[in-house]
């Protein structure tokens, strides 16, 4: 017979489960899609938290929903609660609900949130698909250069050692390099010093803002990556500030929690100054089009046509709906893009590799 958790390790289980465990983003669609479907349905907010309170698969969120009920039950307003708990449900869609509480269009802004979330999801699924080909190449590749350096240069270092003559320039690089490596100690400080360059480079990314716009500015003018980045973030752009809009949400509030979807911190900063430039009358299309690198002449021009026949929404969903389609398309192409850069790397490094092992051998067979 098993043991019952004692009091003690149940509350340390759901202390764990709700502070330390991460919600991934298909359960918090999960969580909107199917409250939206329960409110529509003719359940009341209370009883559409009720069940969902207990179906949801994730502790953490079911613990979150069984707190939004107790709130709920109290007389607050479901963005209230639902702004207690940022890590699950971000400002912007706390927001949006705040928006359609006011307009009376709770259920209305539930779908769009609902909508806005599976479209996210796609393109952040694009995204990370079309990483994984060129991720494991690159892994696959420095795992067979150390396996070499390591455990079969050395045996060759050995026969290399015989020849009387001077061995070449690229064999001698290549034996140091091998007899650094293959001393454990040398490895292991290789492997420290490149595990703490990284965490240096992840912690200046964090702290120092000059140097992660600087990043940030580079991402932008990579040969490949850089028009993709642009996409991305022009999808994000049109897709969250169609959704805003749609809430009922005021323009400069709109922008502002626009910019903090962007993942390029130029969108983020530019976005930002242009909320403000809105307060004093002028019209976004026109703010936007001043920095035509970030947004070209087709985003700006639009968002003018809407602004003037008053269907910035419906050109702002067209827009969202032509950026993620391209970034989708982009994110498919993507490893058949790279591949030849990876072939072309790979085939350097073997090519080096094997002029330096074959060199010293033809001018031993030259000296005989």
């Amino acid at each position: 017979m098993s043991r019952q958790p004692s009091q003690f390790e149940q509350k340390l289980n759901n202390w764990v489960d709700f502070h330390l465990r991460r919600i991934p983003f298909i359960h918090k669609t999960f969580f909107v899609e199917h409250l939206y479907t329960m409110v529509h349905a003719g359940l009341s907010l209370v009883e559409a938290l009720d069940v969902l309170g207990k179906e949801l698969e994730n502790k953490k969120l079911r613990l979150i929903s069984q707190k939004i009920k107790a709130d709920v039950e109290k007389g607050q307003p479901l963005s209230e609660a639902l702004s207690k708990h940022p890590s699950a449900f971000p400002p912007i869609y706390t927001r949006m609900i705040a928006a359609g509480e006011i307009a009376g269009k709770l259920e209305e802004s539930l779908k769009q949130i609902a909508t806005q979330m599976h479209k996210t999801h796609e393109l952040t699924s694009s995204i990370r698909s079309a990483m994984i080909y060129p991720a494991v190449i690159i892994v696959a590749m420095g795992g067979i250069g150390i396996m070499m350096v390591t455990f079969v240069l050395p045996k060759l270092v050995d026969l290399f050692d015989e020849f009387k003559t001077e061995l070449p320039l690229a064999t001698r690089i290549l034996i140091n390099i091998s007899n650094l490596l293959s001393n454990p100690i040398n490895l292991a400080i290789a492997i420290l010093a490149l595990v703490l360059l990284i965490t240096a480079f992840a912690i200046s990314l964090k702290r120092f803002i000059k140097f992660r716009y600087s990043i940030h500015w580079l991402n932008l003018h990579l040969p490949i990556a850089g028009k993709i980045i642009k996409k991305i973030n022009l999808a994000r752009f049109s897709l969250t500030l169609s959704s805003l809009l749609k809430s009922t949400i005021p323009i400069v509030e709109a922008v502002e929690i626009t910019a903090s979807t962007c993942t390029n911190l130029l969108y983020q900063k530019d976005l930002k100054e242009a909320a403000q430039k809105i307060k004093s009358g002028v019209p976004l299309s026109e703010i936007l089009s001043a920095n035509f690198k970030l947004f070209p002449p087709m985003v700006t021009e639009m968002i003018m046509v809407g602004e003037k026949s008053g269907e910035v929404n419906q050109l702002l969903d067209e827009l969202a709906n032509f950026y993620s389609t391209e970034v989708d398309k982009t994110m498919k192409n993507f490893a058949t893009v790279i591949e030849p850069i990876i072939i072309i790397l790979l085939g350097l490094a073997v090519a080096s590799m094997a002029v330096a092992v074959i060199m010293p051998m033809y001018t031993l067979v030259q000296n005989f």
